[in-house]
């Protein structure tokens, strides 16, 4: 958890909080949030904040400057005068926020399974929590391609299960053939539709299991 001024930045329920109100912001906001955070000793560039909240994905700076406008927007914020993300002319940004309080391990911590996207070429890694796959510039999982919504649909990753539902976009999602009326359980090796795009879901074998080798 960190806390500043009047805001706390839950990194276990990835929620932006003041007082006891939850303000709603995409999650790619409270990835870029919780970076600049994370990092407020410098300035982060604005290559490398792009190649980590869109890895393996060429975006337009754009895309990094309306979600910097959508955290303003949540903290009361302002580019003329900042209290918590200042801007650096030709490099990126700051949060010159003070932290009032660490990240605290109030429970003991588990590994958790990670999940990914496999779309073509790109390994996208989903975050536990709601996932947000579209075309839009504040969504987890950005998928730049003809026939695919703003907001297309949304995986939730949920106490080791995952599960996956449309937004109601213009061409439908489908799972098996099937379109997705209602939230569906997703296994390892689902594919997925997405209006034109197909999208793989995997989870990774635990680090170091190996499969057994049939004998010869």
């Amino acid at each position: 958890m960190y806390r500043f001024s009047d805001f706390s930045l839950d990194t276990d329920t990835r929620r932006l909080l003041r007082g006891n109100e939850e303000i709603h912001i995409s999650p790619k906001a409270f990835d870029l949030l919780l970076m600049l955070v994370e990092n407020r000793s410098r300035a982060v560039s604005r290559l490398e904040l792009q190649t980590h909240l869109w890895p393996s994905t060429f975006v337009l700076d754009t895309n990094l400057a309306s979600l910097v406008r959508e955290i303003r927007r949540a903290l009361a914020d302002t580019p003329d005068d900042p209290r918590f993300v200042r801007t650096l002319h030709r490099f990126g940004y700051w949060f010159i926020g003070q932290i009032r309080g660490e990240v605290s391990d109030s429970q003991p911590s588990h590994p958790s399974i990670r999940y990914w996207l496999i779309w073509e070429t790109r390994q996208v890694p989903l975050a536990e929590g709601e996932n947000i796959l579209g075309r839009a510039p504040d969504v987890s999982v950005w998928i730049d391609a003809s026939g695919v919504s703003r907001h297309h649909a949304r995986i939730v990753l949920a106490d080791e299960h995952a599960s996956v539902e449309d937004l109601g976009s213009k061409n439908g999602t489908y799972l098996g053939g099937q379109r997705v009326t209602s939230p569906r359980q997703l296994a390892d090796g689902d594919q997925i539709r997405l209006g034109p795009v197909v999208v793989t879901f995997r989870i990774p074998p635990p680090a170091g299991s190996t499969e057994t080798a049939s004998g010869r």
